[in-house]
């Protein structure tokens, strides 16, 4: 992977981290259209870079991320993680399958664009418009809803945990901070065991001139994602979910469309 190859990605993965059109989705469409080819070290690049990108929440939130008083706010969040760690560990062969397979991230952008066409009219009544105010159970419900993004790479990790804070009666822009918050250990978790499971078996792919790439991207996938969050939320509070349907049914619609043309492979 070159220096030019790692910063499109992490530019791409800046602005898709907080959208509900899967950040992993649009690195793996990536890759081939730019010529990144699958090795161990691209595939624990992707996760790192996302961590990257999240990192900005804590950031533009530092307030509550930093807040120990409120003990309250981190056990939710452990709560909301356990989920996630569970089927992680239990499906990672067939998650490994799943992410490889582009005919099927393509179908589930599809299948999930569909679904965030209607999501709005579901969720009508909200009662929750702050994070204190939801209960351990409900965090443990948002939890299940991102497993949901783990068994089926392509469904938006975003998507999965905005949808599900809205079906405990979370306002879209809870829902929403929710879900940013979740993805901080999540992905923790995450890109450490990647880059555990890297250096233990492919040690290789650490080059100095490996990391250094890392790092860089890593840089810009969060200084893109600063820019974007904001944006997001805005954008989630005055218009819904209905315009990221249809951009997820026409970006899945054209990767089927050159996948089958053999443009994409």
């Amino acid at each position: 992977m070159s220096l030019l190859q790692g910063i499109i990605l992490a530019i791409v993965e800046g602005l898709t981290e907080f959208l509900p059109v899967s950040s992993t989705a649009h690195m793996k469409f990536t890759n081939p259209i730019i010529g990144v080819s699958h090795t161990p070290f691209s595939d624990m690049f992707e996760i790192v870079i996302q961590l990257a990108a999240i990192l900005a929440v804590v950031v533009l939130y530092y307030r509550k991320f930093f807040d120990f008083t409120r003990i309250g706010f981190y056990v939710k969040l452990v709560i909301a993680v356990i989920p996630a760690i569970i089927f992680g560990v239990l499906l990672k062969k067939y998650i490994d399958s799943a992410l490889g397979n582009l005919y099927f991230m393509a179908w589930v952008m599809v299948g999930g664009g569909i679904v965030l066409l209607f999501v709005d009219k579901w969720f009508r009544r909200p009662a929750i418009d702050d994070e204190q105010q939801v209960s351990n159970g409900k965090a443990f419900a948002i939890g299940c809803f991102q497993v949901l993004s783990i068994v089926l790479p392509g469904i938006s990790r975003s998507a999965a945990t905005i949808i599900g804070g809205m079906s405990q009666k979370l306002t879209r822009k809870a829902a929403a901070e929710f879900s940013f918050f979740l993805a901080v250990p999540t992905m923790l978790a995450a890109s450490a065991k990647s880059f555990w499971d890297v250096h233990k078996d492919h040690p290789e792919a650490l080059s100095n001139t490996n990391f250094s790439l890392l790092v860089i991207s890593c840089v810009v996938a969060f200084l893109v994602a600063i820019l974007a969050i904001r944006s997001f939320i805005d954008l989630l509070k005055k218009h819904g979910f209905r315009i990221w349907g249809y951009y997820r049914i026409v970006i899945g619609l054209v990767m089927l469309l050159l996948l089958w043309k053999g443009l994409v492979k």
